[in-house]
């Protein structure tokens, strides 16, 4: 491996595992949220408990992710300083903003755990409320920074020097309504689905119709329905991507349909490898004309594709795969969603297959996953350039080598650190039983949210 895939695989490793941590602490507190809503306005007990215990595991997973993200930014000054230049001269609100945003997030948080039993029911509701704020608006704005190397604006290089500086053009940057949505949605489903997968794993570990069952069946139910409607709200906000990419990085959008020839009525192509050597999708099934509306809301839009650039400008072309693995769980999501509630609400049966359990036991693992496709879809698709059509991500990178042996000290730095997280959560949780929690719960005077800190 060259210096630049080296730079390239450690910062793109560093992201892949800082996601998992920024997209479950953007998911979770909205159901944390949900839970203690519901428990406001029923005064059920389960829901207390679910709110005080998935507070409890987003304490652990932001106990990571703070460190994570220190990481990532430290290895963007270091790695990355020609793209480092561009973005402090042009895009450093977000970076600015983010710390107030990050701010918010942890004092409400504190404020939640330290002194739920102490302050009224709005107080709770509000605290609540602006850990989500902060914790979503965190993620927008950094991922504006994103959304600022697709499609750039405020800022143009005359004789290789930045002028023009419009921070709040940059900011503003057509990419950011589009990207902010789409990260805040997939988020949230994925927050939904984790839930929803350890909820379905304790019920089938647990009697049917037992104490525990019961809990579990609530939070697997409540967890379904909020990232159903998440997962449709993603679905329809990847219709608005796609008609941002056929209009600001269209060899993106061929990339990732293993599209060759410009043409209208162009059709989308499920599964299969691209092959750039017959220009064709090998084991593909296409959908006739459903590129062309997808781009463009009209079976005649003319959707360019990947000859009309020089080679060395196409995206890698496994991308089509990466693609295509995002939008199947979303669609499989989905269904899973639907089918349980077709299942539970008109059907009436009060007990799914254990089919479908190992189904909802998969589905956080499965929206995970393609949150990491998505992402590496995202970045790897811009490529060769980090910032679109002004910097090559080879003119980014530092020129500093020997970097094989900081790669392999940070795989281990995350391999420690995962272990811990996992190690961490089940030992406190076994510790510290949803029977425990429900029993304090419905003792009077006996703290619940105090009682294990």
């Amino acid at each position: 491996m060259d210096d630049l895939l080296i730079a390239r695989s450690l910062f793109g490793t560093t992201m892949g595992f800082h996601i998992i941590f920024a997209t479950i602490g953007v998911g979770l507190p909205l159901m944390m949220l949900t839970a203690e809503l519901l428990y406001q306005k029923t005064k059920d007990q389960d829901y207390v408990v679910m709110a005080k215990r998935w507070t409890k595991a987003f304490a652990v997973l932001l106990g990571v992710g703070i460190p994570t993200g220190t990481i990532a930014g430290t290895q963007l000054s270091l790695l990355w300083p020609g793209f480092m230049e561009v973005i402090g001269r042009v895009m450093a609100l977000p970076f600015q903003i983010e710390i107030y945003a990050f701010f918010i997030e942890a004092l409400f948080m504190s404020i939640y755990v330290y002194a739920a039993e102490r302050i009224p029911p709005w107080g709770r509701i509000a605290s609540l409320t602006l850990v989500a704020f902060g914790a979503v608006a965190s993620a927008v704005l950094i991922t504006n920074v994103h959304a600022f190397q697709g499609s750039p604006t405020g800022f143009n290089i005359r004789d290789g020097q930045i002028v023009d500086v419009d921070p709040w053009a940059a900011f503003f940057n057509p990419g950011f309504f589009v990207n902010a949505v789409h990260v805040a949605l997939s988020a949230y489903l994925t927050g939904a689905f984790v839930v929803a997968s350890v909820a379905a794993f304790k019920m089938l570990q647990s009697d049917f119709g037992s104490r525990i069952y019961r809990f579990h069946h609530k939070a697997l139910m409540l967890s379904l329905v909020i990232g159903g409607i998440f997962s449709l709200f993603t679905a329809f906000n990847g219709h608005a991507t796609a008609q941002y990419l056929h209009e600001t990085q269209p060899e993106k959008l061929a990339a990732a349909e293993g599209l060759f020839e410009t043409q209208s009525h162009a059709p989308l192509t499920v599964g299969g490898i691209t092959d750039p050597e017959t220009q064709e999708v090998r084991w593909g099934f296409e959908i006739p004309w459903a590129l062309s509306f997808l781009a463009g809301n009209s079976f005649d839009t003319v959707v360019v594709g990947l000859n009309e650039f020089p080679e060395e400008e196409w995206p890698p072309l496994f991308v089509h795969t990466l693609f295509n693995g995002m939008v199947g769980i979303g669609m499989l999501l989905i269904l899973l969603s639907l089918t349980a509630f077709v299942w539970h609400k008109f059907l009436k049966k009060d007990r799914f297959p254990r089919f479908f359990m190992w189904l909802f036991v998969a589905s956080g693992p499965l929206a995970v996953l393609g949150i990491e496709f998505g992402w590496i879809f995202a970045c790897t698709g811009r490529q060769p350039w980090a910032i679109y059509r002004a910097l090559l991500t080879p003119d980014a990178a530092t020129t500093t080598g020997n970097l094989g042996l900081l790669f392999i000290l940070f795989v281990a730095v995350y391999a420690v650190l995962g272990a811990a997280v996992v190690f961490v959560l089940v030992y406190y949780f076994k510790r510290n039983t949803v029977l425990d929690d429900i029993n304090r719960a419905e003792q009077k005077g006996v703290p619940l949210y105090g009682s294990n800190n």
